[in-house]
């Protein structure tokens, strides 16, 4: 059975993005029961020259859910603004990614099967076939945000482990 583009890109995106939902619960949780501020969680960065959770939460839907619009499109960009979310709009983008992505069928993603997309950053533009783009730059970018997400948390004192990150697990049978 050959794998296609759905197979290498949706269930990836809805896993991680499940697991991201259930860590960012698990943020709230305990940053409440301890009284600790949601508003500085958004801004908090592992190291100074790296981007707060904010950054790396919005990177996670826009690497996810962006990337399945781009199939379409045939276009894809840096957002053009970062938008200033507190710690419920965090939670309310990845569960919006996920809804949107959830109800794309195999058929309507296989369809981009062999296109290509267009990335575009300020004055350039690098080609990809949609494939390529979605296992050598989403796939990565995606992987990358959400850890970064992940381990801001996790310094924090969030008590979320491996089995957290990895989420639900697509198993045989």
């Amino acid at each position: 059975m050959a794998i296609t583009l759905y197979d290498i890109s949706v269930p990836n995106y809805l896993q991680i993005l499940g697991a991201a939902s259930g860590f960012l619960a698990r943020g709230r949780e305990h940053f409440e029961a301890n009284q600790l501020s949601l508003d500085e969680l958004v801004e908090t960065r592992i190291f100074d020259d790296m981007l707060p959770l904010r950054f790396q939460v919005v990177s996670t839907a826009h690497h996810s859910l962006g990337t399945t619009r781009a199939m379409a499109s045939g276009e894809f960009a840096p957002p053009s603004s970062m938008p200033h979310l507190d710690y419920q709009g965090l939670e309310d983008l990845i569960k919006e990614a996920q809804a949107e992505i959830q109800a794309l069928t195999p058929d309507a993603v296989n369809a981009h099967e062999g296109g290509e997309i267009l990335f575009k950053i300020g004055g350039n533009s690098l080609a990809f076939t949609t494939e390529d783009f979605v296992s050598s730059f989403s796939m990565p970018n995606f992987y990358f945000h959400a850890t970064t997400t992940y381990d801001i948390l996790r310094s924090k004192g969030v008590p979320i482990g491996k089995r957290d990150f990895i989420g639900k697990m697509r198993m045989k049978g």
